[in-house]
């Protein structure tokens, strides 16, 4: 059977460590592949498509509005541009350097990561508020504070379950109410937060943000290339403006009538799981590594929750009793087998995150640890 990895000689990974972008996020469904394969195979509108595809996804997602976007950087790129854009009144390629670079967007300092360095392509003035701490904490005076003329928008990183966020921001309802209270967007960015399936609706419909941008290729199981922007139709319709196919900003992001195809057959497959039966499947996978090794061996696990990025999901902890062995050691041994196993040394931690492993797949690197401890034990 041909296998294009073989051909280029690319060697194919078990991924017990969660939906990194590195290894291609997610596996995709039969059924959202086949949907990519329909789309190449014919000629279409990509506005038709992207305004049918669009109205199915926000109906999907209990939305006034969605788009999909090349990945959730770009999401929050193009988020931030309809803000600029709503504030002037026009698509951002007749809003002049001068003008983008004097407009404001408001960001929690404990909020900064690498993936908002998509704004300084955008050209706006990020304002930081507050530190990545609990010393000094930020608070709805300071923020009130920080709001002015030229401030077109707000961009906020949930924080879940001790995730990757770290302390210090305002708490996501109080900011939510004193921008309404100005009239500022609050674009949420979301990448990695699903699960659970009601953040597709919570952050817009529950507690009213403007829009919240998730990754497309994680827990979604769509095309790697794509994000989705859901939210309310007065900032996403100037989203619309910016985007591909138009010229301007959203040119060079282009998704294709695959990427469309697929991304909206994975969301509809996603809001139809059975999150309750996912649980008891990582959970019972979890209790499998627990138990398979006792005190007398080189390493054991013990359960984590959550898992990396605050997902209400467990993960196998590597805990190792050995003198000498050191979890790089470990993870480098499983990503020199022939068959070889991802994983990833996470603050001095190794886990196995069941996120993407199926029932064969579990088997396979639970074998791979109990070769590596016997012959750990014998030296």
């Amino acid at each position: 059977m041909y296998d294009i990895y073989d051909e280029l000689g690319v060697k194919k990974l078990v991924n017990s460590a969660g939906t990194y972008t590195v290894v291609g996020g997610s596996k995709m469904s039969p059924e959202a592949l086949e949907a990519m394969r329909q789309a190449a195979a014919n000629h279409v509108s990509i506005r038709e498509m992207q305004i049918a595809v669009h109205k199915k996804l926000a109906e999907l997602t209990g939305n006034e509005a969605a788009v999909v976007t090349a990945g959730a950087i770009v999401g929050v790129y193009l988020s931030m541009a309809a803000c600029v854009s709503r504030k002037f009144g026009k698509p951002l390629r007749y809003i002049s350097k001068e003008d983008i670079a004097s407009t404001e967007i408001i960001m929690f300092r404990a909020h900064r990561n690498p993936y908002d360095r998509g704004l300084e392509l955008l050209g706006v003035k990020l304002v930081e508020l507050g530190y990545p701490n609990n010393i000094d904490m930020i608070t709805e005076e300071g923020l009130e504070n920080a709001i002015n003329d030229k401030t077109a928008g707000l961009l906020y990183l949930p924080s879940t379950n001790g995730g990757w966020v770290p302390p210090g921001a305002l708490e996501l309802d109080k900011t939510l109410a004193i921008c309404k209270k100005y009239d500022v967007p609050v674009v949420v960015d979301a990448a990695a937060q699903l699960p659970p399936k009601k953040n597709l609706w919570y952050f817009t419909e529950e507690l009213g943000a403007a829009a919240v941008c998730f990754s497309g290729g994680k827990d979604l199981k769509g095309p790697q290339t794509t994000g989705l922007m859901l939210g309310k139709k007065f900032l996403l319709d100037w989203v619309e403006v910016n985007n591909f196919p138009n010229y301007g900003i959203g040119r060079m992001h282009k998704v294709g009538r695959e990427e469309l195809a697929g991304i909206y057959v994975a969301v509809k497959q996603y809001v139809e799981h059975d999150e309750d039966a996912r649980r008891e499947y990582a959970e019972n996978m979890v209790k499998t590594f627990v138990e398979a090794f006792g005190d007398d061996d080189v390493f054991r696990f013990e359960r984590s929750y959550p898992n990396e990025a605050g997902q209400p999901l467990p993960r196998a902890k590597l805990i190792i009793t050995k003198p000498g062995l050191s979890h790089e050691t470990v993870c480098d041994m499983m990503l020199n087998l022939d068959r070889a196993i991802f994983s990833i040394v996470e603050n001095g931690s190794l886990y196995v995150n069941p996120f993407c492993l199926n029932s064969e797949e579990a088997a396979y690197v639970l074998s791979v640890y109990k070769m590596i401890n016997d012959k750990e034990k014998m030296r």
